[in-house]
C-alpha cells in the first residue's frame, strides 16, 4: 500500500509537469477555457447558491440557540454567524461540494475518452493531450471558484439575515450591527487563499484519476469515485495545513 501511495504521488507530479507547459495554440486554449468556465463553474453556481442561503439560515438557528442569554448582546449571533460563514463554511464546505459535483465531471469525461482512445489518438497527432485537456480545467477552477466563494459567502450572510429576522431570532438591525461590527477583512483574505488551493486540488486530482483510468467503463465510474474520495481527503488536510499556516502564523 505504501508503495503504491509514493507511485501515485510521482505519477501525479509526472503528469503536472506535462500539463503546465505553454500551450501549443493559445486561441484553442482560451475556447477550451470558456467552455470549462461554463461546464466546471456558471452551471454550479445554481447549487452554491441554494447550498449558501438554506446553510447560512441554519447558522444563524444554531447560533442563537446556543447565545440564547440575555447577559450576551443580541448582534453577537450575527458576528458568530459571519465568523463561520467566512472562516470555514463557505470556502472548505462549499468545495466539498464542488468536489463532489465537478470533481466526478472531471474525473468521468477523462476516463471516457481514455477507455474510448481519444487520448491515444491525440499522442499519436503530436498533441500533449495533458496540457490540451486538462490545463483548461483547472485554470478555470482557478479562476472561476473564487467568484463562487464570494457569492457563497454573500447569499449566506443573507440566508441567516433573513431566517433570524423571519423567525424572531434576532433582529434585523441587530444583525447588520454584527456582520459589520470589528469585521477584518483579512478573513476574507484568508478564505480565498484556501479557495485557490482547493481549487487546484479538485481540478489536478480528479484529473489526474480520470486521465490514468485503464480499462473499461466500470473503471471510470471507479475513477470517478476515487477522484470525489481524494478530492474531498484532500482538502480536509489542506485545511487543517492552511489554517494552521495562516492563522497561527
Amino acid at each position: 500500500m505504501i508503495t503504491n501511495f509514493f507511485e501515485g504521488i510521482g505519477a501525479y507530479a509526472m503528469l503536472m509537469s506535462k500539463v503546465f507547459r505553454r500551450p501549443d495554440r493559445w486561441i484553442i486554449f482560451y475556447r477550451a477555457l470558456l467552455q470549462e468556465i461554463r461546464l466546471l463553474g456558471l452551471d454550479s453556481i445554481g447549487i452554491v447558491a441554494v447550498l449558501s442561503v438554506f446553510m447560512g439560515a441554519v447558522v444563524t438557528i444554531q447560533t442563537a440557540l446556543n447565545l440564547s442569554d440575555p447577559l450576551i448582546p443580541a448582534y453577537y449571533i450575527a458576528i458568530a454567524t459571519r465568523e463561520s460563514i467566512t472562516l470555514e463554511f463557505s470556502p472548505t464546505v462549499v468545495s466539498l461540494i464542488l468536489a463532489g459535483k465537478v470533481g466526478s465531471n472531471i474525473a468521468s469525461s477523462l476516463g471516457t475518452m481514455r477507455v474510448s482512445e481519444q487520448i491515444d489518438a491525440l499522442e499519436v497527432m503530436g498533441v500533449n493531450s495533458a496540457n490540451f485537456l486538462i490545463l483548461p480545467k483547472i485554470v478555470a477552477q482557478l479562476l472561476f471558484n473564487p467568484i463562487l466563494i464570494i457569492l457563497s459567502i454573500a447569499l449566506g450572510l443573507w440566508g441567516g439575515y433573513m431566517a433570524g429576522g423571519a423567525l424572531g431570532l434576532i433582529s434585523f438591525t441587530d444583525t447588520l450591527i454584527g456582520y459589520r461590527m470589528e469585521f477584518m477583512p483579512f478573513y476574507t483574505f484568508y478564505a480565498l487563499i484556501k479557495t485557490v488551493a482547493y481549487a487546484f486540488i479538485i481540478g489536478s486530482i480528479s484529473a489526474y484519476c480520470g486521465y490514468t483510468v485503464k480499462g473499461g467503463a466500470v473503471e471510470v465510474g471507479v475513477a470517478s469515485t476515487n477522484a470525489v474520495v481524494r478530492s474531498c481527503l484532500a482538502i480536509i488536510l489542506a485545511n487543517y495545513v492552511l489554517t494552521d499556516l495562516i492563522l497561527n502564523a
